[in-house]
């Protein structure tokens, strides 16, 4: 699959079918089926993680795909909660009356199954890659556990990134960000993978512009960002992730030693 150019914009979709649950997570997505045809595993608004979630999945997986990783092509999808009607399934019902507007999509790969880094070796760029993005964000959602990453022609495919940014859970109007965000890797999926954490910060971290970082931002719609009560406007919102992001880089010296630490230690 070619690299999706989304311009200046996410590409909007219109939900026609709710197919199935996807009964793995919290958020309990669905596969849907679209005005476009296409097949999409939708993330909803009325889960329990919130708009939020939705947002961290649109920064961080279109961050990730500029940055040359592999990650579904996001949409917004536009859904009627009538659709809850025909569902026989309560809880179904609940969540699709709950979610009417604009979800999250993301394009559905046809025979993926989760990547095992012990089964197939990911090649030691490309983890320790996936591991500084993860910690540039703060995804605390990558484990042996739970590694939401997709072997899907061969490629390993990036997905679920709704828990990362978790400090935009508890910011405030005066909120600013802290002066160190601790991250611990020793359970990461692709640190027994990883090459060197320094190279990929040498690679990446002259990437992630505050030019990119706008633009990536504006693929946010202005009213999940508006939502929210800590501050009066989307923009407003905005500014505070960059303020994040502009923090998190600046304290690359401290953080970036820190993870090559604890991946030579277990070299």
């Amino acid at each position: 699959m070619p690299p999706v150019d989304h311009g200046e914009s996410l590409r909007t979709v219109t939900a026609t079918r709710y197919v199935a649950p996807l009964r793995e997570g919290g958020s309990l997505p669905g596969l849907v089926e679209a005005d476009d045809l296409g097949m999409y595993v939708l993330k909803f608004r009325g889960a329990g993680q919130g708009v939020k979630a939705l947002v961290a999945e649109v920064i961080v997986g279109e961050l990730a795909r500029r940055l040359g990783l592999r990650v579904p092509e996001i949409v917004l999808a536009d859904l009627d909660p009538r659709l809850s009607k025909a569902e026989p399934d309560e809880e179904i019902q609940d969540l699709l009356d709950a979610s009417g507007g604009l979800n999250l999509g993301f394009d559905y790969l046809p025979g993926s199954f989760d990547f095992n880094p012990r089964v197939r070796d990911p090649g030691a760029d490309l983890a320790a890659r996936l591991l500084w993005l993860d910690a540039l964000v703060l995804n605390v959602d990558r484990t042996w556990r739970n590694p939401n990453l997709l072997l899907w022609h061969r490629e390993v495919w990036l997905i679920d990134h709704g828990a990362s940014l978790y400090f935009h859970h508890r910011w405030g109007p005066d909120w600013v960000p802290a002066a160190e965000y601790r991250y611990d890797i020793s359970d990461h999926v692709m640190l027994p993978a990883a090459g060197s954490i320094a190279d990929a910060d040498a690679a990446l971290r002259p990437l992630v512009t505050e030019d990119l970082l706008r633009e990536v931002l504006a693929l946010v719609p202005d009213e999940w960002l508006a939502a929210d009560p800590a501050f009066a406007s989307a923009d407003q919102v905005r500014a505070a992730y960059l303020a994040y992001f502009a923090r998190r880089l600046d304290q690359a010296a401290t953080w970036v030693p820190a993870l090559e630490e604890t991946r030579a230690a277990r070299v």
